[in-house]
């Protein structure tokens, strides 16, 4: 059965309206950047062909998560692991989840070197590091990561090198010896490690938490929970349609009401309704047409 990335990718919009979590983060955006992941490496796409429920789950949790795939920003990417597809956060995301959120103002992580000074200040101020930016400092010996939180206060977790290296063991991705990025990109993996073990003592974010626990929980990968059991393409594309489906006929309802609003009130929370449900499709540019006539005309009578 031939695997068209575009067809597969759009047939989830649907799904991903329905479970996002961040209204920034769209369906005509996260699409695209879906599509350029896959068309981009080969690897990925055979992959997504091989098991396609996997796929699936990655892209509804670009939207369950609320993280952006775009490559730009360096937040969170597509990658094959263990005969799947799953989403992979960077440390730089789940910064920026914890930042718009608004569980911490700013926040950075860095390692630090043999040659470097570092000196720990507690853990309500910020360390003080000093480092050459240019040359070499020797092996690594740890890292850190330093937040500020809403209220003013520093928040700074610090880990051995070694610390680190009982977290990477346990990773299934580094235990296969296989391309792990506990391999090819060590320092960003060291960084993320410190990162989530430093997160458990900053102020609450539902969605830093569920992203740091679906990581945990794939060895640097995320799945939904409950996992999909695998189904035929077909099936999931049949079902994807079904869904959509629902939520056009449910829009159509919301847009035939905007039209038979008697008041500015009535038609705002309709059009709310109606512009939340079709986010990322077609069918919004309709409901804005409708709300912009509908509120001329409510208007005009005045």
């Amino acid at each position: 059965m031939s695997f068209d990335v575009v067809t597969f990718v759009n047939q989830q919009v649907g799904l991903f309206t329905g479970a996002a979590a961040d209204q920034s983060v769209t369906w005509a955006k996260e699409s695209q950047f879906a599509i350029q992941a896959f068309q981009k490496n080969d690897f990925l796409a055979k992959t997504a062909m091989a098991n396609p429920t996997s796929a699936q789950n990655a892209i509804i949790n670009v939207a369950a998560i609320g993280i952006t795939l775009n490559p730009a920003a360096k937040l969170a990417y597509l990658v094959p692991r263990d005969g799947g597809v799953h989403l992979d956060i960077s440390y730089m995301g789940l910064l920026h989840l914890a930042q718009v959120s608004g569980a911490i103002q700013w926040g950075q992580c860095k390692a630090v070197y043999a040659a470097d000074t570092y000196e720990s200040n507690g853990l309500d101020t910020a360390p003080t590091h000093k480092y050459k930016a240019f040359g070499d400092r020797g092996e690594i010996v740890g890292f850190y990561c330093t937040v500020k939180t809403p209220s003013g206060d520093y928040l700074t977790h610090e880990m051995s090198v070694d610390e680190i290296n009982k977290i990477r063991a346990r990773s299934t991705s580094f235990k296969s010896g296989k391309n792990s990025p506990w391999i090819t990109d060590y320092v960003e993996m060291g960084k993320k490690a410190c990162l989530k073990q430093g997160a458990k003592y900053w102020p609450r974010c539902e969605r830093m938490d569920k992203a740091v626990h679906y990581l945990n929980e794939n060895g640097e990968g995320i799945e939904m929970e409950p996992v999909m059991a695998h189904k035929p393409e077909a099936e999931v594309a049949a079902e994807a349609a079904e869904r959509f489906s629902r939520m056009e006929s449910l829009a159509i309802d919301l847009i035939e009401g905007m039209r038979r609003a008697d008041n500015m009130d009535e038609l705002k929370d309709l059009f709310g309704k109606a512009y939340t449900m079709t986010k990322g499709t077609k069918l919004q540019s309709n409901v804005q047409a409708e709300y912009a006539k509908k509120k001329q005309q409510l208007e005009g009578a005045i």
